[in-house]
């Protein structure tokens, strides 16, 4: 935790206690009397966490107060409860409302330059279709290439998206009410937000893989955002099978069971 005791000196963070995870390290003190966290990311894809925050202006997510490159000083949310806690409860409909609202106070912010787009994300595919990896179907991920590029060539309003908006990334704040945490940060448009949340919680693969879940937490989604539902569909189906190929190039374990693919797999059979 050595880095971590450095940046908070600098930052004049007095610390109370430290966690560590298989990303970052995580420090919970107080600066100036206000409770914060201070967070060292080792992960690429969060590098740029503290830039994305000061984009969202505190509209819908976490406030920042100080960041540079992987390191980043937040208000801490307290009690900081995950929002996965409601469908853990059995309550998914309320925490996909909650979701949404979320979606609507994080729309229609300007992205930080230099921030990559969909279109950027979308090379996954061609970078794995390179490789002499055959454990998810070529055929499946040049289907998902081909819809994921005709989506990113067609959008219209594109703005500063979190990224990865899932129950896991929304936490509880007493007086802030449900806020986002953890923005990769990413331009396209607003139907590309909702993938992560279709996604998970990915301990329940029952349900976020079931037809009429699905169905159901779009029909909240599309009256909440107004969206083109096709269009949702056939990014969630493209996602998934792109996400599923990032796993692959992490190292995680993936083959026909992997939970995006029983995801891409049910959405498919949706779309018309």
């Amino acid at each position: 935790m050595g880095n971590l005791a450095a940046k908070a000196a600098a930052w004049n963070v007095t610390l109370e206690h430290t966690w560590e995870t298989a990303s970052s390290q995580l420090g919970f003190g107080v600066r100036d009397g206000r409770p914060v966290v201070l967070k060292l990311t080792r992960t690429v894809d969060e590098a740029r966490a503290g830039e994305m925050l000061r984009a969202f202006a505190g509209d819908g997510a976490v406030r920042v107060y100080e960041y540079e490159p992987g390191v980043v000083l937040l208000e801490r949310l307290q009690p900081g409860q995950q929002l996965v806690e409601l469908v853990r409860r059995g309550d998914d409909d309320e925490a996909t409302k909650i979701i949404a609202e979320l979606i609507a106070k994080l729309a229609h912010h300007s992205p930080p330059p230099g921030t990559q787009s969909v279109a950027d994300w979308g090379r996954g595919f061609d970078h794995h279709l390179a490789t002499d990896d055959h454990r998810i179907s070529d055929d499946l991920i040049r289907e998902a290439k081909d819809i994921y590029n005709d989506l990113a060539a067609s959008q219209h309003t594109t703005m500063l998206l979190h990224g990865d908006l899932q129950h896991y990334n929304v936490l509880y704040d007493h007086e802030r009410g449900w806020t986002a945490i953890d923005p990769k940060g990413v331009v396209g448009e607003i139907e590309y937000e909702i993938g992560a949340l279709l996604r998970n919680p990915v301990e329940q693969l029952e349900l976020f893989t079931n037809r009429a879940a699905i169905e159901r937490r779009l029909e909240i989604l599309t009256n909440a955002l107004s969206l083109d539902q096709e269009r949702t569909l056939r990014w969630c189906f493209a996602q998934a099978v792109l996400s599923a190929v990032w796993d692959v190039e992490d190292g995680h374990h993936v083959d026909h069971d992997h939970p995006a693919l029983v995801l891409a797999r049910t959405v498919r059979s949706m779309i018309v």
